[in-house]
C-alpha cells in the first residue's frame, strides 16, 4: 500500500496555490494568444493585450494575476490502493495548507473568505476554509487538482432543471446572453449534465481544470455528439458579440467543457459555472515518494505584445482638475489615462458611507469632484507601494449609486463589467460617468499607482477606503455623462445571430 505523508500532501497543495496565484497554465495562455490574433474589435483587443501583458509580469515578478486570489477549490482522487499517513481529516490539511499558501510573506494572497455567510460576513483573514472535494477511486496514488475560483466569475454560475427534450445548448446560449459582463470574459464554459442537482454542480466545476482543447477540436471537427454539442455552443456563444470584458468583439469563450452523469428519466439537470480571464488550476499525483513538483512556464509561451500608453486618441485626465465640461466630454469606449488623486471603495465601505449618510452625518472623506475605484487590493509586498489592484464587479454597488452621487458629489466611478439600468439612470440624472479597468489586469494596474494609504474604515481590511495617487492608469468610458454604455452599443456591433 502507498504511504502518502502528511507533510508532502500539505505541502503540494500550499505550493500549488501559490504557484497558481502567478502563472496561467499554459494552455490558456495558448488560447488566449490566439485570440488575441483573431480578434477584429480594437477595444477588445486592447483588453486581451492588457490581460496576456500582466500574464507575463506576474510570471516574471510571481505576483497574483487577479487582486481576487479566489476561493480553494481542492478536488482529491484518493486510490483505494494508498493511504494518507495522519490522523487529522482531509479539510484541515487542506486547510492548513490554504492558510500557509494566503500567507506567505513573499506572495501574500487576498483573504476574500467570511465565515458567516448569513449574519456578521466576518473575514476568516486566512481563506479557510476551503471547498473540498474528495473521491476514492481506483488505484494507489493521489491525484489532485487544486483551482483558485474569484467571486466575480462564481457569482455567474447557474443552475436549471430542463425538460428532458429541451435543447442543452439552447439554454446554455440564452443565459450567458444574460450573464453580463461580470464573469470576465474571455474565459471558459464548465457545464454539468445530469445526475442530481450537486452532481452537475460538481461536474461543472471540476470540467474547468481540464486542459483547454477547442482549437485542435474546431481543426480536426468533433468526433462524439458531446464534442458536436462543445462546438455548437462555442460558435453560437462567441457570435452574440458580448466580446472580452463585454466590449464587443468575436471572442468571448476559448473553450466549453462539458460532462454529463446518468439522471432520472424525468430530468435534465443542468449547471452551468464560467471561468473567467483568470483562470488558474493545476494538476499533480502524489505516489508516496515526496511532494509534487511544479515547473515554471517558458516565457517563450506569452507572445510579445507591448501596451502603447502614448497611442494616439488616448487622453490625458487630471483627477484633481475634474470638471462637469470634462466629464461630460467623454465617450463611450473612449481610452483615458488617469493621474492625481483616486479613493477606492467597495460593497462594504459603499454600505457603511450610505448608512452614514442616512444618519445624516458626514462621510470620512469628501468626495465631490472626485472619483472612487472599486477595488480591494492584494497587500504590498517589499518594494511595492500596493499588491495587485483590479477592478471588482460594479453591478453589486449599483444599489447604493443614486445615494452616494446625490449626497457627496461623486463624479466618476471605475470598476468592471456593465450598470444596471437603475444605476445608468443615476450617472445620468447626476451627469456622471462610469469608467472601467481590465479585469484580469490587477498587477498591471497597480504599476500606475503610485501612493497609497488607508483613509476610512480600517476594519474592513481590503474594504477599506484608500486614498491613491495614480499615474497614467489606463481606463476605458463605459457610461457616458448621457448614459450611453458601451456595454450596449459594443456587443451590438458585433452581434453575429
Amino acid at each position: 500500500m502507498t504511504e502518502i505523508r502528511e507533510a508532502d500532501f500539505v505541502d503540494s497543495i500550499a505550493e500549488a496555490l501559490q504557484f497558481i496565484s502567478c502563472y496561467h497554465p499554459p494552455d490558456f495562455i495558448r488560447g488566449l494568444a490566439a485570440a488575441y490574433d483573431r480578434e477584429e474589435s480594437s477595444s477588445a483587443k486592447q483588453a486581451i493585450g492588457q490581460i496576456l501583458v500582466n500574464s507575463r509580469m506576474c510570471a516574471l515578478g510571481r505576483r497574483p494575476i487577479c487582486q481576487d486570489t479566489g476561493m480553494a477549490n481542492v478536488f482529491i482522487k484518493l486510490g483505494m490502493g494508498a493511504r494518507m499517513v495522519s490522523e487529522r481529516s482531509m479539510q484541515d490539511l487542506v486547510d492548513e495548507a490554504v492558510r500557509r499558501a494566503w500567507r506567505a510573506s513573499d506572495n501574500p494572497l487576498r483573504a476574500s473568505v467570511v465565515h458567516d455567510p448569513l449574519f456578521g460576513r466576518v473575514n476568516t483573514g486566512d481563506n479557510t476554509p476551503a471547498m473540498v472535494s474528495v473521491e476514492l477511486v481506483a488505484g494507489s496514488d493521489v491525484a489532485v487538482d487544486v483551482s483558485a475560483k474569484g467571486g466575480g466569475s462564481e457569482n455567474k454560475t447557474k443552475f436549471a432543471v430542463l425538460e428532458p427534450s429541451e435543447s442543452i445548448a439552447d439554454w446554455v446560449v440564452r443565459t450567458v446572453e444574460t450573464l453580463g459582463a461580470g464573469w470576465c470574459p474571455p474565459g471558459v464554459l464548465g457545464i454539468g449534465v445530469g445526475g442530481s442537482v450537486d452532481k452537475a454542480m460538481a461536474m461543472a466545476k471540476e470540467s474547468l481544470n481540464e486542459p483547454l482543447d477547442m482549437l485542435e477540436l474546431k481543426r480536426r471537427g468533433p468526433s462524439s455528439k458531446t464534442e458536436e454539442v462543445r462546438l455548437e455552443i462555442f460558435e453560437r456563444v462567441n457570435a452574440l458579440g458580448i466580446g472580452a470584458q463585454g466590449l464587443g468583439g468575436i471572442t468571448t469563450v476559448l473553450d466549453v467543457k462539458l460532462r454529463s452523469f446518468p439522471t432520472h428519466a424525468a430530468s435534465l439537470p443542468v449547471a452551468l459555472i464560467p471561468n473567467c480571464a483568470a483562470t488558474r488550476h493545476i494538476h499533480f499525483e502524489l505516489d508516496g515518494s515526496g511532494p509534487a513538483q511544479f515547473d515554471v512556464p517558458n516565457l517563450s509561451d506569452w507572445p510579445d505584445i507591448v501596451i502603447e500608453q502614448s497611442r494616439i486618441g488616448t487622453r490625458r485626465v487630471d483627477l484633481d482638475q475634474l470638471d462637469d465640461a470634462e466629464v461630460q466630454s467623454w465617450r463611450p469606449g473612449e481610452t483615458l489615462l488617469l493621474s492625481g488623486t483616486l479613493f477606492t471603495g467597495r460593497d462594504a465601505a459603499h454600505k457603511r458611507m450610505v448608512e452614514t449618510l442616512r444618519a445624516g452625518s458626514a462621510l470620512p472623506v469628501d468626495l465631490r469632484g472626485r472619483a472612487i475605484y472599486y477595488v480591494g487590493p492584494v497587500s504590498p509586498v517589499e518594494g511595492e507601494i500596493i499588491g495587485p489592484a483590479g477592478p471588482t464587479t460594479a453591478t453589486r454597488m449599483d444599489r447604493f449609486v443614486e445615494e452616494i452621487l446625490a449626497g457627496t458629489g461623486l463624479k466618476v466611478m471605475i470598476g468592471k463589467a456593465e450598470r444596471g439600468p437603475a444605476a445608468i439612470e443615476s450617472i445620468a440624472r447626476h451627469r456622471a460617468a462610469y469608467l472601467i479597468a481590465v479585469g484580469g489586469a490587477a498587477y498591471l494596474v497597480s504599476k500606475a499607482v503610485r501612493a497609497a494609504e488607508v483613509v476610512a474604515y480600517a476594519d474592513l481590511g481590503m474594504e477599506a477606503i484608500y486614498r491613491l495617487q495614480v499615474e497614467d492608469m489606463p481606463v476605458m468610458v463605459a457610461v457616458d455623462s448621457t448614459g450611453t454604455s458601451v456595454h450596449d452599443t459594443g456587443p451590438a456591433l458585433w452581434r453575429r445571430t
